[in-house]
């Protein structure tokens, strides 16, 4: 298994040895169920809290764990902590700071089987995809402390000024801002955690994490490889819980220095506002989702394509912030790229993700699974029809899980969930007279995350010229729209989808973790 390179476009064909492996963690999480995990404060597990317990989507009886509820009081220590503590950590080396992001990696990577079997039982994604999340959050940790190191810590001399009698010497030096929060979603609890922590860390700031709602124990997860890779304590502090007080808590707290947030566009522009009230403007990075389109035109590659469309559009039951949601294919093809779809959406094995055997786990909240049933409900309405029109599925022990099957519909343009981001196994698609008919579509939505792409090579520089999307993916059979891999794909919303032009995992994003200082000194 030494040559295998996990990510998201390799993770199709694993070495055998790796589900091996995979099976005897998930034996050895499975018995490891129903523990107390307390908030992390200070260096130091807080056990003052009440706590609730978190059950997994795959069966409800399975007790992931007790879960400390952070409160607001809770969000004030933590980031009372983290400005004390930045004091020294900003002075810290940079060699020495990533020295202990390496350490974080290699930590995260020991773990990564138990790790990626417990975000398996609490998030139901399938193994593949849950050992691809563990490694990404290593390589986040690994792939800042190397930028921030080839970057000279950002510390730059400038030319002296042109002065007779005098030596003027200027650079300009990078600084942290202070205590910054980070805000997580649910469907990467782990690296898209890890990834805003790891950028925090390395540029000289302290973190509070607080972690989604349903997915406590990957936010504790990560926890524990910071605490165990030996951060000095406040550097990194993590609350949990459902409390919904305690994100307005640390958005609008004085000493919340930056905010990091994947979420919703309604929420992350919420923060937005809150972030610029003050005396003075906060950085503020969102990513705030995607309805995603794909193009299939009339020269389209039809077995690439439809194998890339149903791995976007349905994998991990469409629960990605990159999920393929519309689909736009010309006229002339379109019958035929539509049989092939449904061939293979009904081939996808649905079932407890734990086995190898499935592919496509339950959906992760319970409000996801009732939303599917009104969305399947609507696609049968105002004109639309679905080619598979999905059902929840509540034989045996799928019936103690969100399990459903995926949907593939057609519906007119002023069918109303073309404008909504159902994060749900649900595709829509409208067949067009032409490529421009096509582009002028997947660009109507006010999103703009990622987007796919399946035409003649001749076509590509008309795709990339016109589309918008911060992440654009060509005749890829791995994914129409999924799969950016930190040091492969930088990662970036555009329009509504992000709120600063930079992509995660790219050589714009460390900078914004802090501020510029222009320094003259006369000799």
């Amino acid at each position: 298994m030494s040559s295998f390179k996990l990510t998201y476009s390799t993770m199709f064909s694993p070495p055998p040895e790796l589900h091996t492996r995979f099976d005897e963690a998930m034996a050895r999480t499975l018995r490891t169920l129903g523990r107390r995990h307390e908030l992390h404060i200070n260096g130091e597990d807080h056990s003052d809290a009440r706590a609730v317990a978190s059950r997994s989507p795959i069966d409800h009886e399975w007790v992931l764990g007790e879960f400390a509820v952070a409160q607001p009081r809770h969000a004030d220590a933590a980031l009372q902590a983290a400005y004390r503590a930045w004091q020294g950590w900003k002075r810290t080396a940079p060699s020495r700071r990533a020295e202990l992001l390496r350490r974080v990696a290699r930590l995260i990577e020991e773990r990564v089987l138990d790790i990626a079997a417990a975000l398996t039982l609490e998030v139901g994604k399938n193994r593949m995809e849950a050992l691809g999340e563990t490694q990404e959050t290593a390589d986040f940790f690994n792939g800042y402390a190397d930028e921030f190191e080839r970057s000279g810590a950002f510390d730059r001399p400038l030319p002296n000024d042109p002065l007779t009698g005098f030596v003027s010497r200027n650079r300009s030096v990078m600084k942290p801002y202070g205590a910054w929060v980070v805000i997580n979603p649910f469907n990467f609890p782990f690296a898209l955690a890890g990834g805003p922590v790891a950028a925090a860390l390395i540029t000289g700031n302290t973190v509070v994490l607080k972690g989604a709602p349903t997915t406590s124990l990957a936010g504790r997860l990560l926890a524990d490889c910071l605490r165990d890779a030996g951060l000095p304590p406040g550097v990194f502090n993590y609350l949990s819980g459902v409390d919904p007080q305690v994100g307005p808590a640390l958005t609008g707290h004085d000493l919340a220095a930056g905010v990091t947030f994947t979420g919703s566009h309604e929420v992350g522009m919420q923060i937005g506002r809150v972030l610029q009230q003050g005396p003075c403007s906060k950085p503020y990075i969102a990513e705030m989702g995607g309805k995603n389109a794909c193009i299939v035109t009339a020269s389209a590659d039809l077995e690439r394509a439809a194998t890339g469309i149903v791995r976007s559009a349905f994998g991990m039951g469409g629960q990605k912030c990159s999920a393929l949601s519309r689909l736009y294919v010309h006229r002339d093809v379109a019958e035929a790229l539509l049989e092939r779809v449904l061939i293979e959406a009904r081939a996808i094995a649905i079932g407890n993700p734990t086995l190898q055997s499935n592919w496509l786990g339950p959906v992760a909240t319970r409000p996801g699974y009732e939303h599917y049933a009104r969305y399947a409900e609507q696609l049968q309405t105002k004109g639309a029809r679905s080619h598979a029109p999905g059902e929840r599925l509540r034989d045996g022990a799928l019936e103690r899980g969100f399990f459903v099957r995926p949907i593939v519909a057609e519906a007119p343009l002023e069918h109303p969930l073309w404008e909504r981001e159902m994060f749900l196994p649900i595709l829509m698609m409208h067949r067009v007279s032409s490529n421009e008919e096509a582009m002028q579509l997947a660009n109507r939505s006010p999103l703009g995350l990622t987007a796919g792409f399946y035409g003649a090579s001749e076509e590509i520089p008309w795709f990339h010229e016109h589309i918008e999307a911060g992440v654009t993916y060509a005749n890829r059979p791995q994914g129409a729209t999924t799969g950016a891999w930190p040091g492969y794909q930088p990662f970036a919303g555009w329009k509504g989808s992000g709120n600063t032009g930079k992509a995660i995992a790219s050589f714009y994003y460390l900078p914004q973790y802090m501020r510029e200082q222009s320094q003259t000194v006369v000799e």
